[in-house]
């Protein structure tokens, strides 16, 4: 698989050079992020390369959230950082079964990851984000979890964060401050 790094100014490269104005062609590449990115590697990215942000409806809401966050120092001391994972849900006894599949934005902490919906987007903008192992959730008479080593596309990527982030609309009054 065709392999594509984000760096942390927002920029794709494959083999070490800038992957030009064309950025769709990389949607099924393979994703590593470099070292330094945090979540605003991500909106980087969607400034930069503008045709990714007409895959959905909720990239301009969030790019609009986003220019209203201060420039820096925007982190939760919560957390270490901000993990972006698949998951994979096997959900049975006492109802039919069922499979859910979902990616998910979450916080780090310690060996831990939490919910990070009821934050604001300005205290994530600066939190280093990683790329995480899927967790695979099977409920039934008891829960059994195990997480395997996986791979993210460009397109799980972007348009997962979007998903996810689209929740993150909790009114000023409510919301949790550091």
């Amino acid at each position: 698989m065709n392999r594509i790094t984000l760096q942390a100014n927002g920029i794709l490269s494959a083999d070490s050079k800038p992957v030009g104005t064309q950025p769709l062609r990389y949607l099924g590449c393979r994703l590593d992020l470099d070292a330094a990115c945090t979540l605003r590697s991500y909106f980087h990215l969607l400034n930069t390369y503008a045709p990714l942000t007409q895959m959905g409806d909720f990239y301009q809401v969030l790019l609009d959230q986003y220019a209203r966050c201060p420039d820096r120092d925007c982190r939760w001391t919560d957390y270490s950082g901000l993990e972006f994972a698949k998951v994979v849900e096997m959900i049975g006894f006492p109802d039919a079964p069922r499979l859910e599949l979902y990616n998910a934005l979450r916080g780090v902490k310690g060996e831990r990851t939490e919910e990070i919906r009821n934050l604001p987007l300005e205290v994530l903008m600066d939190m280093p984000l990683r790329l995480g192992r899927l967790k695979h959730v099977i409920f039934g008479d008891r829960v059994d979890t195990f997480t395997f080593d996986t791979i993210y596309t460009l397109f799980e990527f972007i348009d997962g964060i979007a998903w996810d982030l689209s929740f993150h609309g909790v009114p000023p009054e409510c919301q949790l401050r550091s």
